[in-house]
């Protein structure tokens, strides 16, 4: 009963803020939406940056991680790396596949922009 009033609380806020959830949420289905409750609650703390000027500490994943292969994603997911944990005793299978299908909505990231040249050190000399 807790936790719904402090949804409550905190839809109440967002909508005040006038905060809203993107557009291209209206289109995951209910296994989706799971996936992505489940993804921001327990992966999220590595592969999300909760402020611009924080560390992330894994990889950005999206719909190509991994080959773009959703059984890859699930055993992944499921067993771990060695630098990452595995989730098998925390997730039962239907909710891993469903943070794999949440991960196959979410679009690749923007290729990093090139680095500006560096200036050279003796630039004032050659005008």
């Amino acid at each position: 009963m807790r936790h719904l009033r402090v949804a409550s609380m905190v839809v109440a806020a967002l909508a005040a803020t006038g905060a809203s959830a993107p557009a291209a949420d209206d289109n995951l289905n209910d296994t989706q939406k799971l996936g992505r409750s489940l993804f921001v609650q327990s992966c999220g703390v590595c592969h999300l940056k909760p402020q611009l000027t924080a560390v992330q500490f894994a990889p950005v994943l999206s719909k190509e991680s991994l080959g773009g292969q959703e059984d890859v994603m699930r055993q992944v997911i499921a067993n771990g790396t060695p630098r990452m944990p595995g989730f098998k005793y925390h997730f039962d299978q239907g909710q891993i596949a469903a943070i794999a299908a949440y991960l196959k909505t979410v679009p690749a990231p923007a290729a990093a922009a090139p680095a500006p040249a560096a200036k050279r050190e003796n630039a004032r000399d050659a005008d």
